[in-house]
């Protein structure tokens, strides 16, 4: 009799399952939704230095289906002194950056081109194919946290901690807005952690953890301690059968290897020859410095360069610190809090730990999708505090109010070269009178808002 009863709820079971899977998936979507309108509220592109190279090759991938940058720098000549438009062996333009995020934004061109949205000879056909690129990418992170998240709270607990993640930081000001490498990187890496905690993965789990930590190496290669140390915890946490995410992470190691090499004649690429440039560019001897304290301050306190200035709402994951040491290394929480810890340690010795020119943190950004799970598990013991429950809501406050003002005002405050280069005057880095957050609250916003929503954005003229 137990046995007909137990056969008897086992469809209805099946779809309870269903449908509550189906729910969360509806939920997450709708977070993403809502965070890629706001990413694209302020209807620009923030440009960067570095970011320039991956939105023209991805053009030219869906144009020419090339991966030379030569048409480029002929059309634009001065782009050939910038260290990111890189000659080969052969001498052909190249991108000194990874190829993921501008192989990610040329299938998103192809897309749009071949539906007719955009024209990609339009004039700022690049940056809105960045932009679009970029903060999609953002998007389905910030869903993925939500899907995360959902595992261990509430469906409102996940979609706060999803949403604080996603407006809370500069995802929205820096990672969403053109190709950093960070958005590939990001969503690669909350797909390996979200599937890490799965106990008991068949070999398509194994194997996808594999292709998502191979591509956050591949497309952020400074990543590479996170990815080694998640890399090492699948053998322990799933045995033998872990192995298999072997295959694809060495893979893609292998062929970005394969590529700058072939290229560049160096296994790293044009890297050593940027890194090269920090004595006359950011005024530094070397690439990694000798007090490596100074650092790891500014990596959490600069005025200016801060993740706790500028996103104060990231320390409720150091309420999920006791949860991770309390379980085993058999728990995905550990190994998230010692690959952060060593990503970290390794940013922290990084003589240009402040990132060149950008708006608050920049390196300080790798770290949070890895981070993101203590957050999660330390929220019901803030939660369950009336003081830190107020505490997490002045944060979460403050951390959306910076972020907003960087996505709609960045960088009309001009704060990285006024009063003086802060790539050469290291010391305004800790300036709290003219920090670049009041900068910012005083400026008005940027004039290039909106420039994207424009028909020079998706026509040629």
């Amino acid at each position: 009799m137990s046995r007909v009863r137990r056969s008897a709820r086992h469809p209805m079971s099946e779809r309870d399952d269903a449908r509550g899977r189906g729910k969360r998936l509806l939920v997450a979507a709708c977070v993403a939704l809502v965070t890629f309108g706001v990413y694209n509220a302020n209807g620009r592109e923030i440009p960067s230095y570095d970011s320039q190279p991956a939105k023209y090759l991805a053009i030219e991938i869906a144009k020419r289906h090339t991966l030379a940058l030569g048409y480029v720098v002929g059309r634009v000549p001065d782009l050939a002194a910038r260290p990111g438009f890189a000659r080969d062996l052969r001498g052909n333009y190249r991108s000194a950056y990874p190829l993921p995020s501008a192989a990610a934004a040329a299938i998103v061109a192809t897309v749009l081109s071949t539906l007719r949205v955009i024209d990609l000879d339009a004039p700022l056909a690049p940056g809105f194919v960045a932009k679009m690129t970029a903060s999609m990418l953002t998007a389905l992170t910030v869903g993925g946290a939500f899907l995360l998240a959902r595992r261990r709270l509430t469906t409102p607990r996940a979609v706060i901690v999803a949403l604080g993640l996603g407006l809370g930081t500069n995802l929205w000001t820096g990672v969403s807005q053109t190709l950093w490498q960070q958005e590939t990187a990001g969503l690669a890496l909350m797909g390996a952690v979200f599937l890490l905690e799965v106990e008991r993965p068949s070999v398509r789990h194994v194997v996808a953890v594999g292709v998502f930590l191979g591509c956050a190496g591949w497309a952020r290669p400074q990543l590479a301690p996170t990815v080694v140390i998640l890399m090492a915890s699948i053998p322990v946490r799933w045995g033998v059968r872990g192995a298999v995410a072997l295959i694809p992470i060495l893979a893609a190691a292998a062929a970005a290897i394969w590529m700058n090499v072939t290229w560049f004649g160096h296994p790293l690429g044009a890297v050593p020859a940027m890194e090269a440039l920090h004595p006359v560019v950011h005024g530094v001897r070397s690439s990694f410095a000798a007090t490596p304290w100074l650092g790891a301050a500014g990596l959490l306190f600069s005025p200016s360069r801060g993740l706790l200035v500028f996103s104060p709402v990231v320390a409720i994951a150091a309420a999920g610190i006791g949860a991770a040491l309390g379980g085993t290394w058999r728990s995905p929480l550990r190994w998230c809090l010692v690959a952060v810890l060593v990503q970290f340690l390794v940013y922290s010795m990084y003589s240009v730990w402040w990132g060149g020119h950008t708006y608050g943190p920049r390196y300080a950004l790798d770290v949070l999708p890895v981070l993101f799970p203590l957050a999660v598990a330390g929220l019901p013991r803030v939660a369950a505090s009336r003081v830190l429950s107020a505490l997490a809501l002045l944060a979460l406050a403050w951390s959306v109010a910076v972020a907003a003002a960087g996505a709609f005002i960045y960088p009309a405050e001009r704060w990285n070269s006024l009063p003086t280069e802060v790539d050469r005057d290291h010391q305004r880095l800790w300036e709290w009178n003219d920090s670049q957050i009041p900068r910012t609250f005083r400026t008005a916003p940027s004039s290039q808002n909106f420039d994207l929503f424009s028909r020079a954005a998706v026509r040629r003229p």
